[in-house]
């Protein structure tokens, strides 16, 4: 699998990511060790967790998988901090619950260090300089080589990188992570141009619209899927309106002139978007992540990508771009 660097820093990534969300939950010990074993062995090193996946159970349980399966040295591991459990409080950034959610996935994974340390979401409880000393106390320790971010809107990016560039010495942001699909472009209103001048990495999380870009919902929800799932349905019925329908349908015809299926062109699309680094693979078992690592051969032609561009495209309007026409 080719490698990139993330954002404007040494760090080399496999540019297709696995996540572990459903890991410890609805996937199990042997499905998770297939995933890994399948995805290392096509060239894949980035893997990507949080302390919160299944209260910790998806760090354990890739905890168990290193070395016994996997090398450790051959994965770039990847977890998050700041989520909490408290219905009064969804995000915790400071400096004493990151650091000590650092110590326990630390504990979790099995390892002295993380490749990429990232902070769950913005916290506006906290004061941002206060969470970023966290990630800098986090690498000086060597507990993480790299940080990065997640869920942040483009002024908070904008903030956080501009801090940690403003004095020599500062450990600069690698990455941001943020769900971004055919389904899904928000980011590209005011994230991603932050992201690309700041020479900050795009790691996409749910890369193929929650599912629904696969095409499986076409003709209705899947018993077995996730939008049939008690814990999940909630998670992929955004994706099931009708302008998703548009967008499906025009990715399938697209798909069906390529001699490719639906997944494919999806992922294939946002993989090679302008300043993305690897989109985030979940999947339920071996055979659905082998489907998603098979893109690796494809890339799409021009005239396909602006087909898919112009059916998807999200409305901007003022001040994002070219407002001077309005």
């Amino acid at each position: 699998m080719e490698q990139r660097h993330l954002g404007r820093t040494g760090l080399r990534v496999s540019r297709l990511g696995l996540g572990t969300l459903t890991w410890g939950r609805n996937t199990g010990e042997r499905d998770a060790a297939d995933q890994l074993k399948a995805f290392w062995d096509a060239g894949g090193t980035l893997v990507d967790t949080a302390d919160v996946y299944s209260d910790g159970g998806a760090e354990y349980l890739l905890g168990r998988l290193i070395e016994d399966l996997v090398p450790r040295a051959d994965l770039v591991i990847a977890t998050k901090a700041g989520s909490v459990p408290d219905p009064y409080r969804r995000f915790d950034t400071s400096r004493g619950h990151l650091l000590s959610a650092l110590d326990a996935s630390l504990q979790r994974l099995g390892t002295d260090y993380v490749d990429l340390w990232q902070v769950h979401a913005f916290d506006s409880g906290t004061p941002l300089e206060e969470t970023l000393q966290a990630l800098e106390i986090a690498v000086g320790s060597g507990r993480a080589r790299y940080v990065g971010v997640s869920n942040f809107c483009g002024w908070q990016l904008a903030k956080a990188a501009a801090w940690q560039l403003a004095a020599p010495g500062r450990t600069p942001l690698a990455s941001i992570q943020m769900e971004y699909s055919l389904l899904q472009r928000g980011v590209e209103r005011e994230v991603l141009p932050a992201a690309l001048d700041l020479g900050v990495g795009l790691l996409p999380s749910s890369p193929l619209g929650r599912g629904v870009l696969t095409g499986k919902y076409r003709n209705g929800t899947p018993p077995d899927s996730r939008g049939a799932s008690e814990d999940m349905s909630a998670f992929v019925a955004p994706y099931l309106d009708e302008t998703a329908r548009h967008i499906v349908d025009a990715l399938a015809i697209a798909a069906d002139g390529l001699a490719v299926s639906p997944l494919q062109a999806a992922l294939a699309w946002v993989r090679d978007r302008p300043g993305v680094t690897a989109p985030i693979l979940g999947a339920r078992n071996a055979a659905q992540l082998s489907a998603a690592l098979s893109v690796e051969a494809l890339t799409l032609p021009e005239e396909i990508c602006l087909a898919l561009d112009d059916v998807s495209a999200p409305l901007h309007r003022y001040p994002d771009h070219d407002w001077s026409t309005l």
